[in-house]
């Protein structure tokens, strides 16, 4: 019986999981409800243009992020981890109510605040589902851990990001968005209190007042132990490359693919279904081998330039037609075998990439600043992710093409891949 496996059957790692994913799986479908009802119905909430929303919304739920993500690691090193998640479902409770009473009055001030609410529990809630499982899984069953809350992480948003546009377009959506977000809170609450206590690392730490010292404390930390850095930069590069690759669907899939909006989840499912596949076989290739690791991660990130470089040349193949055809005759095209094949293996390299930075970023972090490691990366990753998105919304404004991103994305990955193999030969 394979790792994974035997660990969703033990009380020590299914509630975690349970909770994590149900959790990720509501911030979807809130976020993704209010962007399709934003977008759809703007006239009747605001008078800004769906896009400026659109991006409004995107940047009030990653705030949080900047701002509040060292004080979350601290209080994670300093209190049970378990008892802070009960804690965090209980609020999450609250801020579905909050978002309800935002869609019964059409208040665009509630959602946004309920918006900035719920990316503050994902920022609370963050260090403690990785910090917490060194404390519950043994060394060797580490990255199997880190394996499945990868991939679970995956399929919840691609379970909420469908969920949620599914009840914004239904009669009466509103009311369904707050029935479901609320019973899938009450889920995430019923599965944290199993979670089994976690005895605090670091029970005398001073939790800071000021976000901002704490923030600028936790990178300098993270900077002085150089495999917590390198595996922070490792992950983060990958968050800002995924951050910009699925930004780009919604185009991608209309203007160069010449697909109806119903192709965009085609695409969706075919990425997250790699990053599951290539998540889950990272244990299986290296068979509790830590040795192996490093190998996975240098083979996923040649993987990620080679693979986005490939797709960004079958998509010259495409000539969109003047109006966009279904689903089901642009999957008969001539190109797209290669371009779904493209899109699985991108998502299966990063599941490889990935999967074991995590694993190395809790075994290198000490017990008890674990959490306020795990912390740095959030930090580290929103901010690459917002750079990154800057940056592609610039080069698209400044008449680059789709693919010609795709390229720059795979050919800058390969360049990181690169020098990472150089500096393992010289180690």
């Amino acid at each position: 019986m394979n790792a994974p496996g035997e660990l969703l059957r033990q009380r020590r790692f299914l509630p975690l999981f349970v909770t994590q994913f149900l959790g990720a799986m509501n911030d979807n479908v809130l976020k993704n409800a209010m962007i399709v009802l934003l977008t759809f119905e703007a006239t009747a909430w605001t008078t800004l243009a769906p896009g400026i929303l659109a991006n409004l919304a995107a940047g009030i739920f990653i705030l949080p992020f900047f701002l509040f993500s060292a004080t979350a690691g601290e209080l994670a090193d300093q209190r049970d981890k378990a008892w802070l998640a009960r804690w965090i479902k209980a609020l999450e409770l609250c801020i579905v109510l909050i978002a309800g009473l935002g869609f019964a009055l059409r208040s665009l001030e509630i959602l946004m605040a309920s918006l900035f609410l719920l990316g503050l529990h994902s920022t609370f809630f963050g260090p403690i589902k990785y910090a917490i499982l060194p404390q519950h899984l043994k060394p060797e069953e580490l990255l199997a851990g880190n394996a499945l809350i990868e991939a679970g992480t995956f399929l919840a948003i691609l379970c909420g990001t469908l969920l949620g546009g599914l009840l914004a377009a239904l009669p009466g959506a509103t009311g369904w968005i707050s029935a479901a977000g609320f019973v899938i809170a009450v889920g995430g609450f019923l599965a944290a209190r199993k979670i089994p206590a976690a005895v605090p690392p670091a029970p005398t730490l001073r939790v800071s007042r000021n976000p901002l010292a704490a923030t600028l404390s936790i990178l300098r930390e993270a900077r002085r132990n150089p495999e917590v850095a390198r595996a922070i930069f490792g992950i983060s590069w990958f968050w800002l490359y995924g951050a910009v690759f699925l930004a780009q669907l919604p185009g991608y899939a209309k203007t160069i693919l010449g697909g109806e909006a119903a192709s965009v989840t085609w695409l969706l499912v075919t990425f997250i279904a790699g990053i599951g596949a290539g998540s889950l076989l990272c244990e299986r290739i290296t068979r509790r081998r830590t040795e192996r690791r490093q190998t996975l991660v240098l083979a996923g990130a040649f993987g990620l330039g080679l693979f986005a470089l490939d797709l960004s040349f079958a998509s010259q193949s495409f000539a969109p037609p003047a109006l966009a055809v279904d689903t089901l005759t642009l999957l008969r095209q001539p190109g797209m075998p290669r371009v779904l094949f493209d899109l699985t293996l991108i998502g299966l390299c990063g599941g490889l990439f990935t999967v074991p930075l995590y694993t190395r970023l809790q075994e290198a972090s000490a017990p008890a600043e674990r959490a306020r490691m795990i912390a740095a990366n959030n930090i580290v990753n929103a901010l690459l992710m917002v750079v990154g998105s800057l940056a592609a919304a610039a080069l698209l404004a400044g008449g680059w093409a789709i693919p010609s991103l795709f390229a720059l994305l795979g050919l800058i990955t390969l360049l990181l891949a690169a020098r990472m193999g150089w500096m393992r030969r010289l180690r």
